[in-house]
């Protein structure tokens, strides 16, 4: 009697939109590359696409990742308006992709617009989804509901800390499609090599200081105050601290009226030789850099995920990020993961015969309390 053919892989489709999300679903792909069942694949789309943003998919193509497909989204404008038809844009151009790589499994990263549009035309076509870093708070910003509605659409979920898990169960998805993996950008940092002090300051075209802080400030969606405010206190603040601390600025992400924010921090930068700013560092130079940096300053996610994983503070301004799960910073022990989350979620796909059986779920009710 012949032996069977092997089985064919499963095809596991990774959406990326901007450096941050990329920095998530980078270690999951290269655990994945080694699988004997799972096949990934990637797509690109958003700031990845965008000149403006710096053509960040080469930065993917750098790192021997093949792109199976990309989807054009972002407007010249960012606007409300434009951002709404970035997402309609997006749903057109995914279920296009969709339709073309005929993947078995969609993995979608966070909470950004570009992924809501993934997520969108993944439900209509009955593609299953997981998703990774469901159930955090962040409450300035809309990301929170983009989030939370994506997790709805979801049928596997990869959460990074028990107050996030607890959450998925509480928006009725089964519990045992709720893994407690932690973040994955923790795997990049705990393998990390960082580039030394000399290599870092040719990079970014700085002589860093004894002291520096890494900026970083996106539009808080959600605030009914213009961000620009905000952003103009941190700014005079960062100038009364004077030249002997560096300042390395990394401009905001592709978010509604993000360009009037990059315009500020341009003109900042034009007028202090104390600083200079970035639109994309790139992973390993982002990495290295909070390696050699005093704190972190702004309202980015990555003060509150990763800034811990280097022993650093972060200080916070604003409500984008209100909800989160903070790191004390006596004990600086970073709630988000060991370094392990990758693997983690491999294991987990590894042991899925067919994704179709995920897609009817039931809503499960949390037990009534007294």
């Amino acid at each position: 009697m012949k032996d069977k053919p092997p089985k064919d892989k499963l095809s596991v489709l990774f959406a990326t939109g901007t450096r941050a999300d990329f920095n998530q679903v980078q270690p999951v792909i290269a655990a994945m590359a080694r699988s004997a069942v799972l096949e990934p694949k990637v797509v690109a789309t958003g700031m990845h696409l965008s000149s403006e943003f710096g053509l960040t998919y080469r930065t993917i193509e750098a790192e021997g990742i093949a792109l199976s497909d990309k989807v054009e989204m972002l407007l010249a404008s960012d606007t409300p308006v434009a951002t709404a038809k970035a997402i309609g844009l997006g749903t057109i151009g995914f279920a296009d992709c969709f339709e073309r790589l005929n993947p078995d499994l969609l993995v979608i990263p966070g909470d950004r617009f570009e992924m809501l549009a993934a997520a969108q035309a993944a439900l209509v076509r009955r593609l299953p989804i997981a998703h990774i870093a469901g159930g955090d708070v962040t409450e300035g910003a809309f990301d929170e509901a983009i989030r939370h509605s994506i997790t709805k659409m979801s049928h596997l979920h990869f959460v990074s800390n028990a107050a996030a898990a607890r959450r998925v169960r509480q928006l009725g998805e089964d519990a045992k499609t709720v893994h407690l993996v932690g973040n994955p950008a923790l795997d990049v940092i705990a393998k990390l090599q960082p580039l030394d002090r000399a290599a870092v300051e040719d990079a970014i075209g700085l002589k860093l200081r004894e002291r520096n802080l890494l900026v970083t400030f996106h539009p808080v969606t959600l605030d009914v105050q213009p961000s620009a405010m905000p952003f103009a206190e941190i700014l005079t603040a960062l100038d009364a601290l004077g030249p002997d601390i560096g300042l390395v600025f990394t401009r905001p992400n592709a978010d509604t009226f993000g360009r009037v924010l990059i315009g500020m921090i341009d003109a900042f930068v034009q007028g202090h030789p104390n600083a200079v700013a970035h639109t994309s560092l790139g992973q390993k130079l982002y990495f290295s850099l909070l390696h050699h940096v005093s704190a972190v300053v702004g309202n980015s996610s990555s003060g509150i995920l990763e800034a811990p994983s280097f022993k650093i503070p972060t200080v916070n301004v604003g409500d984008r990020q209100r909800g989160r799960e903070r790191v004390d910073c006596s004990k600086v022990v970073n709630p988000y993961g060991d370094g392990r989350a990758s693997e983690r979620i491999v294991t987990v796909l590894e042991t899925i015969e067919d994704p179709r059986r995920l897609i009817v779920k039931t809503f499960h009710d949390l037990p009534v309390l007294p």
